[in-house]
C-alpha cells in the first residue's frame, strides 16, 4: 500500500511538470537550483556554491547571445573588487571569472568559424605587433627564473586580450556598438565616483583618508584616477555625439565637472601630469608631430640614462633616510616630491635601481614574466633603502616599461614601445584621413586613452589591472576596426 501511494504521489508530479510549458520547467529548474545552492553553502560554509545560479545565468546568455555578456563585463569593470587569496595572490570580481569565460567563447568562435573568419584584423600590423608581444612573453615565460609563475602572468595577459582585444573587434564595430559601450562603463563610473565622493566628504576630503573611502571598488587612489582619466576622453568627445538640449548630452555634460572634481579629490600625481599630456598630446596628433614627439622622447630618455649612468651620478639622488617618510598631507607631500624627500617617490627610485642592475644581469629574455619581486631584492643599492622597503606588500617596481625591460629582456620592452609607437602613428594617419568629424572623434579618443595610459605606466604598473588593462586593449581594437573601416572605402573608390 505504501509503495502504491509513492508511485500515485510521483504520477501525480509527472502529470502536473508535463503540465507546465517550458517558461515554466526553466524557471522551476532554476528556483530549485537556487535554493539548493544557497542550502549547501550555507550549511557546509562552501559561500562560493552560492554563484552556481549565477554562472548559470551567464553561461546561457554566452550562449544564446555573447554581446550581452561583453556588456555585462563592461558594466563591472568600474564595479568590480579584490578578493584576496591564499600566497599573496588577488583576484578581481566578478570581471576576472567572466574575461576567462569570453577568452573560452573567443577560442571557440575562431575554431567553429575556421578558414571563413574574417582574416582582415587579424592580419592587421597593429594585431600582428599585439601577437609578437605574447609570443616573446611566451618564450621568456618558457626561459624564466620561475615558470610557474610566469605562465600565471601570460595566462592572465591572454584573458585581457581575448575579451578586451580580439571579441572587442567583433563588438566595438558600429557607432552603435561604441554607445552601447560607452554607457555601460559610464554609468556604473559615475555611480561610483560619487559614493567615494560622499563617503571622502564625510572624512573632509583629507588625503590620509583616500584610501578607505575607495573600498570596495578600488584597490587604490591610483587605479582610482587611472580609470576616470583615461575614461575622461570617451566623455568628452560622446558628449558631441548627442543633440543639443537631449538628455544624454546633459548628463555626459553635466558629468565632466564630477570627473575632473574627483580627479583632485584622488591626489594622484601622476593622474595630475596624464590629464596635461592629453591636453597637448591632442593638439600634437592634430599637427601630425607624433613621429618627432616619439623620436624625441626615446632621445631624451636615452640621453637621461646615460647621464645618470655616467659616473654613477644616480648615486648623487640617494635618499635621507631619517627625513624620506610618508607625508599625510598633500601639500606636504608636493614639496617633499621635488625635495626628493617622499616616501613613495625614493621607494620606487630604490627599485628602478635594481631594475637596470637585474636588466644588466639578464639583457635579452629577462627574468621571466612576474618575476621582479622575487629577485630585486639582491639587485638593490642599500644607499637608496626607505622606511617601507622591507615590501611586505609585495608590490612591484611601478615603470610598466622598465618592469618589462626586467621581465622579459630588451626585445620585450622593444616590442611593447613599437606597438604603442606604430598604434598612435598610424591611429594620426587615420584622423588626418577620415572624411566625418565623428570618425575623427573615435580615433582621436582611442589614441587620448592609449596616451593617457602609457603616461601613467611611467611610475606604476596597470595594464594587467581590471580598471586600466580593458581599456588599452579595447583602444587597440577600435583603431583596427576604424583602420579597416577606411581602407574598405579607398577600395570601395578605387573600384576594386
Amino acid at each position: 500500500m505504501k509503495a502504491k501511494g509513492v508511485h500515485s504521489t510521483l504520477d501525480r508530479i509527472h502529470h502536473w511538470w508535463a503540465q507546465q510549458g517550458q517558461p515554466q520547467r526553466f524557471f522551476l529548474a532554476y528556483a530549485a537550483l537556487m535554493m539548493l545552492s544557497l542550502f549547501t553553502a550555507i550549511a557546509g560554509s562552501w559561500y562560493f556554491l552560492a554563484a552556481i545560479p549565477a554562472a548559470c545565468i551567464i553561461v546561457y546568455l554566452t550562449i544564446v547571445d555573447v554581446r550581452a555578456v561583453f556588456t555585462l563585463l563592461l558594466i563591472c569593470i568600474p564595479l568590480s573588487t579584490e578578493l584576496q587569496l591564499p600566497n599573496g595572490l588577488g583576484l578581481d570580481l566578478p570581471t576576472e571569472p567572466l574575461m576567462v569565460g569570453l577568452m573560452l567563447v573567443s577560442v571557440l568562435l575562431l575554431v567553429r568559424q575556421g578558414l571563413s573568419i574574417d582574416k582582415r584584423p587579424l592580419l592587421h600590423p597593429i594585431t600582428l605587433l599585439l601577437s609578437l608581444h605574447i609570443g616573446w612573453i611566451a618564450i621568456s615565460a618558457f626561459l624564466s627564473h620561475q615558470p610557474v609563475v610566469s605562465f600565471k602572468f601570460l595566462a592572465g595577459k591572454l584573458w585581457y586580450i581575448a575579451p578586451f582585444y580580439f571579441l572587442a573587434i567583433r563588438m566595438l564595430k558600429t557607432e552603435q556598438d561604441l554607445k552601447r559601450f560607452f554607457w555601460s562603463v559610464f554609468a556604473p563610473l559615475i555611480v561610483t565616483i560619487l559614493i567615494v565622493t560622499a563617503r571622502h566628504a564625510t572624512q573632509g576630503f583629507t588625503f590620509a583618508e583616500i584610501h578607505w573611502v575607495l573600498t570596495p571598488f578600488y584597490r587604490n587612489h591610483v587605479s582610482y584616477a587611472a580609470i576616470i582619466v583615461l575614461f575622461t576622453p570617451f566623455v568628452w568627445f560622446m558628449r558631441q555625439w548627442y543633440p543639443k538640449g537631449s538628455l544624454a548630452r546633459w548628463a555626459i555634460t553635466l558629468s565632466l565637472p564630477v570627473l575632473l572634481i574627483a580627479i583632485q579629490l584622488s591626489y594622484t600625481r601622476a593622474a595630475y601630469v596624464a590629464v596635461v599630456a592629453a591636453i597637448g598630446a591632442y593638439y600634437i596628433l592634430r599637427w601630425r608631430l607624433t613621429k618627432w614627439v616619439l623620436a624625441l622622447a626615446v632621445a631624451g630618455s636615452i640621453a637621461g640614462l646615460v647621464y645618470m649612468i655616467n659616473d654613477n651620478r644616480y648615486l648623487d639622488y640617494a635618499p635621507n633616510y631619517e627625513t624620506t617618510v610618508t607625508h599625510k598631507d598633500f601639500n606636504n607631500l608636493i614639496q617633499a616630491t621635488y625635495e626628493l624627500e617622499d616616501i613613495s617617490t625614493m621607494e620606487r627610485l630604490y627599485r628602478w635601481v635594481a631594475g637596470f642592475n637585474m636588466s644588466a644581469a639578464e639583457p635579452l629574455f629577462g627574468f621571466g614574466p612576474g618575476n621582479f619581486y622575487f629577485f630585486y631584492k639582491s639587485y638593490t643599492v642599500t644607499s637608496f633603502t626607505t622606511y617601507v622597503s622591507d615590501n611586505p606588500e609585495r608590490s612591484g617596481i611601478h615603470n610598466y616599461y622598465l618592469m618589462t625591460l626586467v621581465e622579459q629582456g630588451i626585445p620585450g620592452l622593444l616590442l611593447f614601445l613599437i606597438l604603442i609607437f606604430y598604434a598612435l602613428v598610424r591611429g594620426e594617419a587615420i584622423y588626418a584621413n577620415a572624411r566625418t568629424k565623428r570618425d575623427k572623434q573615435i580615433a582621436m579618443m582611442a589614441m587620448l586613452c592609449i596616451i593617457i595610459i602609457s603616461v601613467m605606466q611611467l611610475i606604476n604598473d596597470l595594464i594587467e589591472t581590471d580598471k586600466v588593462g580593458p581599456f588599452f586593449f579595447m583602444s587597440l581594437a577600435i583603431l583596427v576596426n576604424l583602420d579597416l573601416k577606411h581602407r574598405r572605402r579607398l577600395q570601395e573608390e578605387q573600384g576594386i
